[in-house]
C-alpha cells in the first residue's frame, strides 16, 4: 500500500511563482537575485503557516542553482537542485532553534560557518523559531551574524518578532509575511481538490478558509481531515460538522428570524446551538461578524471588504438588501457590548438570550416602520420597550383586560400622548341587533349619585379603561394590538398613513423644523430620556440640518446612538428628511475640591491665614 503524504507536504510550493499570497516578498527576493544584491542575513516574520520556511528554502535553492531560469527560479535539474530535493545538500543547512537554543549549539554553528560550500556559491543557514534562542545564545551569535564569511547567508524565521533582541534585528533585512486572504486560500483549495478528484461546494471551502485564519498549512490540514470524514464530496453541512464550527446557514437563519422579530424561534435556534456543545460567546461573536459583513455589503465602496466569493457572497448581498443601515449599526453595537460582558455575566446564557431578544426588538421596529411608513409611533415605542433598545427604561405598563398594551410613565397624572388622540369617527346609527358588545368598565363608588353611569358615545370603538399599574410583565404576556385597533379611523389625522417625504426649500424646511422641535423634545421626555431631551434643546437649525451642541463626549455618544430614532421622529413631525449632527463643546468647569486635603488647600489659596488658625487652635485634618 502506497504511503499517504499529507497535502501540506505534497503541495508545498517549490518555486517563487507557486507561493500563495506573499507576492511582495517573492518579488523582492527575485529582484535581489537578479541584481546580485544579496544580504548576509534575513529575518522572515509572520503568523504560522504562511510560507516563511517555504520561502527560505526556495530562496536558498535559487541562489545556489547553477542554471537559473530567465525569471530567476531554480531550474530543478542541476546538481545543487537535485541534492536539495533529495535532502543531501551540504550547502543548505536547517537548524531548529527550539531544540538547539543553547550557547554550545550556536558555537557549533559558528564553527560550521567556516567551512565553504562544496556545491554552489553560498552556504545557507535556515534557523527556524529563532526567538527560542536564549539571551546568551543570541549574544554568542551577534559577531558571526554581523560579519560572516562572504559565502554565508543566514535566514532566520520566527512567529514572534518582539522576542528577538534589537541587536539581532538591526543586523538583518526584515520581511513581514501577511496572513493569506480567504479568497486566495479558497482558490488554492479548489486547485488541490481538482487534482485529488474531490467535488465540493463553495460554502465548504469557505468554511475551511475561514477556520484556517490566514494559515495555508492549517487549511491544508483541515482539508485532509474533512476529506477523511466526508469522502470525495464536500458539502457545507458535512464540513461544519467535521470541524465543529457554525456554518453560514446558521447565521443567515438567525438574521432572518431577527428581521422577522421572531424571538421564540431564535431562542430555540440558540438552544440547539448550545446543545451541540458550542459556547454562547462563539455564536454571539459569529453573529456580530455576520452583521458586519452585511453592513459592508450595503455600500459598493466597502463591498470589497467581504471575504467570501461565489454563492455565499450572493446570499450576503441578498440579505443585506433587507437590512437597514441603522438597524445594522445598532445590532453591531449591541452584540459588541454583549460579547464584551459575556465573561463577567453571572448567568451567561440569559445574558446572551437577552441580547437576542433585543435584536428581535430592533428587527420588529424596522418591520413595523417599513409596514406603516413610520407613522405608528406608539406601536414602535411598545416594541422598543419590549426590546429594551435605545436605552428605554421600563416605565409602568398599564393594561385593561384583554386590551392592547399601552405604555405610560409611572405617574399619578397621565402624560400627554406622542400624537393627539383620534376623535371618534361619525358612524351611522347601528341596528339594535348589531350594538357594540364592549361592556363599559364598572366603577364601584360609595356615593350612589357619583356612581351613576355617564352617557356613552355612539362610537363602537373600544377604548381601554384606566388600568392598573403592574410590574414583572413577561415577554409572553405582551399582546400585539388587535387589527381593529391598528386600522386608521375616519377623521383621524394622527393615525392616517405618514405623508410622503416631499422636497422643501431650505427656508421652508427650517421653519418646519423650528415649529416642531419643541414637540420632539417633549416626545423624548415622555420616553423617560430627560438627559437626552435636555441636550437636544441646545441646537442650531439651518435648513434641514440640525446641529446639537453638547458639553462632553458622553452626551454626544448617547445622541449618536439614538440618532436614527431622532431623525425618524423629525421626519414624521415635519414631513421632510432632516439630518442631525452632534458637536462637542468642552466647557471648563469650576474646580470643586473633593477630599479633605483638597478642601484645605483650596481654603489656603483663598486665605493663607487658615494655616495660622490651624496651628493656633491645634487642629488636625
Amino acid at each position: 500500500m502506497e504511503s499517504f503524504v499529507v497535502s501540506a507536504r505534497k503541495y508545498r510550493p517549490a518555486t517563487f511563482r507557486s507561493v500563495i499570497g506573499q507576492s511582495h516578498i517573492t518579488e523582492t527576493l527575485k529582484n535581489a537575485i537578479a541584481r546580485g544584491q544579496l544580504a548576509h542575513a534575513y529575518l522572515f516574520t509572520g503568523p504560522r503557516g504562511v510560507g516563511k520556511t517555504t520561502c527560505a528554502r526556495i530562496f536558498a535553492k535559487a541562489i545556489n542553482c547553477m542554471n537559473p531560469t530567465a525569471d530567476h527560479e531554480a531550474c530543478g535539474e542541476c546538481e545543487s537542485c537535485k541534492a536539495f530535493n533529495e535532502g543531501r545538500s551540504f550547502s543548505i543547512h536547517e537548524l531548529d532553534a527550539a531544540s538547539n537554543n543553547s550557547v554550545e549549539d550556536i558555537r557549533a554553528l559558528t564553527e560550521k560557518v567556516r567551512i565553504p560550500p562544496q556545491v554552489g556559491k553560498y552556504s545557507v543557514y535556515i534557523i527556524d523559531e529563532v526567538h527560542m534562542l536564549s539571551a546568551n545564545a543570541f549574544n554568542a551569535f551577534l559577531k558571526t551574524l554581523e560579519e560572516p564569511p562572504h559565502y554565508a547567508v543566514f535566514i532566520l524565521a520566527t512567529t514572534e518578532k518582539h522576542k528577538i533582541l534589537p541587536t539581532i534585528l538591526s543586523r538583518c533585512q526584515c520581511y513581514d509575511f501577511n496572513r493569506i486572504r480567504v479568497e486566495d486560500t479558497v482558490q488554492y483549495l479548489q486547485y488541490i481538490a481538482g487534482n485529488e478528484g474531490v467535488t465540493y461546494d463553495d460554502e465548504a471551502l469557505h468554511i475551511i478558509a475561514q477556520r484556517a485564519d490566514g494559515g495555508m498549512r492549517d487549511a491544508l490540514s483541515m482539508f485532509d481531515r474533512v476529506v477523511s470524514f466526508c469522502g470525495a464530496q464536500l458539502t457545507g453541512d458535512k464540513v461544519a460538522e467535521s470541524l465543529n464550527v457554525l456554518d453560514y446557514n446558521t447565521y443567515f437563519a438567525a438574521t432572518d428570524l431577527i428581521l422577522a422579530g421572531n424571538y421564540a424561534e431564535l431562542l430555540t435556534l440558540f438552544d440547539g446551538i448550545l446543545r451541540r456543545g458550542f459556547e454562547g460567546q462563539l455564536f454571539i461573536a459569529g453573529l456580530n461578524g455576520h452583521m458586519r459583513d452585511l453592513l459592508v455589503c450595503k455600500n459598493p465602496q466597502t463591498a470589497q471588504l467581504l471575504e467570501v466569493t461565489g454563492n455565499v457572497a450572493e446570499r450576503y448581498r441578498a440579505q443585506a438588501q433587507a437590512c437597514d443601515v441603522g438597524f445594522l449599526f445598532n445590532a453591531i453595537n449591541l452584540l459588541t457590548q454583549t460579547d464584551t460582558g459575556y465573561r463577567q455575566a453571572t448567568n451567561r446564557r440569559l445574558h446572551a438570550e437577552l441580547a437576542l431578544i433585543k435584536l428581535c426588538g430592533l428587527g420588529g421596529l424596522k418591520k413595523k416602520d417599513d409596514a406603516v411608513g413610520g407613522s405608528a409611533l406608539a406601536e414602535e415605542d411598545e416594541l422598543a420597550l419590549v426590546a429594551g433598545v435605545g436605552k428605554y427604561p421600563m416605565p409602568a405598563i398599564k393594561v385593561s383586560g384583554d386590551a392592547a398594551v399601552s405604555v405610560a410613565p409611572a405617574s399619578d397624572t397621565p402624560a400627554a400622548a406622542p400624537v393627539p388622540a383620534p376623535a371618534p369617527a361619525p358612524a351611522p346609527a347601528p341596528a339594535p341587533a348589531s350594538a357594540s358588545k364592549v361592556e363599559p368598565t364598572p366603577v364601584v363608588a360609595a356615593n350612589p349619585v357619583a356612581a351613576a353611569p355617564a352617557p356613552q358615545p355612539a362610537a363602537t370603538t373600544a377604548r381601554p379603561a384606566v388600568g392598573r399599574s403592574i410590574t414583572g410583565v413577561s415577554i409572553t404576556d405582551l399582546k400585539a394590538p388587535s387589527p381593529a385597533a391598528a386600522m386608521p379611523q375616519a377623521g383621524s389625522a394622527a393615525q392616517e398613513p405618514m405623508p410622503a417625504v416631499r422636497p422643501m426649500s431650505p427656508e421652508e424646511a427650517e421653519r418646519a423644523v423650528a415649529a416642531k422641535y419643541d414637540e420632539l423634545v417633549r416626545l423624548w421626555n415622555e420616553r423617560q430620556r430627560p438627559r437626552l431631551a435636555t441636550a437636544l434643546t441646545s441646537k442650531t437649525i439651518k435648513g434641514s440640518e440640525v446641529t446639537v451642541t453638547v458639553p462632553n463626549e458622553v452626551l454626544a455618544d448617547e445622541i449618536n446612538q439614538a440618532k436614527w430614532e431622532i431623525e425618524r421622529d423629525l421626519r414624521n413631525l415635519t414631513g421632510t428628511a432632516v439630518s442631525v449632527s452632534v458637536v462637542v463643546s468642552e466647557v471648563q468647569q469650576e474646580y470643586k475640591p473633593v477630599s479633605t486635603e483638597d478642601k484645605l488647600q483650596y481654603l489656603v489659596n483663598l486665605n493663607p491665614n487658615i494655616l495660622m488658625l490651624r496651628d493656633e487652635l491645634d487642629l488636625t485634618v
